[in-house]
């Protein structure tokens, strides 16, 4: 067998596609699973019972439960109950609300590892719960919680592969077709690794960047 990336190159343009498809759905997909899933702590921390009970049914399901079988249920099972997507719509949903149970954990013990004195004081200079939570808790738990959300980012980046399977026209799905067309599946999977080892990188650089800004800040544990 001979490696040849023929096939390949004369797929560049598609290839470009395929490669902002997947990124879009990262980066908005992300960016909606940060926010779902800091409401959805707001709600476990602040919430009626009732309200508790379902957003913590919702995190343990999918956290429980594999994503792959998530999008299927979503996509094919969806239609049975009412629910008919398109595939980018399907896969930009999926990524959020699988993404958005991991963030309210990581939010979840963000809070909780802020000091008790903190919230204290801020009670003592009369600031409400609103404000306690929104100038004093929330700074502070960003910063707690960026390494592990910066790998929970990373981790949503590789998870948009598990999309082909709906036929979302993302870079994994196009590979596939290339590798199955014309029998290169060596090269077609090689090129999608480089693909998301770089990006990988990139999120990586990104996030170490941002704790180094943010080192200088420190808090007391008392």
């Amino acid at each position: 067998m001979i490696i040849d990336f023929t096939h390949i190159i004369e797929q560049l343009p598609e290839l470009v596609r395929s490669m902002g498809v997947t990124l879009a759905i990262w980066l908005v997909g992300t960016v909606g699973a940060v926010v779902l899933g800091f409401f959805v702590t707001l709600g476990l921390r602040f919430g009626a019972s009732p309200l508790r009970w379902l957003l913590h049914a919702y995190v343990e399901v999918i956290r429980g439960t594999p994503f792959l079988i998530q999008l299927f249920l979503l996509y094919y099972g969806g239609p049975f109950i009412g629910i008919a997507l398109d595939p980018m719509p399907a896969g930009l949903f999926g990524v959020t609300v699988y993404g958005a149970a991991y963030f309210s954990e990581i939010f979840r013990a963000g809070f909780d590892a802020i000091p008790r004195g903190h919230v204290e004081a801020a009670q003592c200079l009369g600031l409400t719960r609103w404000q306690t939570i929104f100038r004093i808790e929330v700074p502070e738990m960003t910063m707690l919680v960026l390494p592990p959300a910066v790998n929970m980012t990373v981790i949503l980046l590789k998870e948009t592969a598990v999309l082909s399977i709906i036929t979302v026209p993302e870079l994994t799905f196009l590979m596939q077709a290339i590798g199955s067309q014309q029998y290169a599946f060596v090269e077609a999977m090689a090129v999608l690794a480089c693909f998301y080892w770089a990006m990988v990188s990139v999120a990586g650089r990104i996030g170490a960047a941002l704790e180094k800004r943010l080192a200088t800040f420190t808090f007391a544990h008392t």
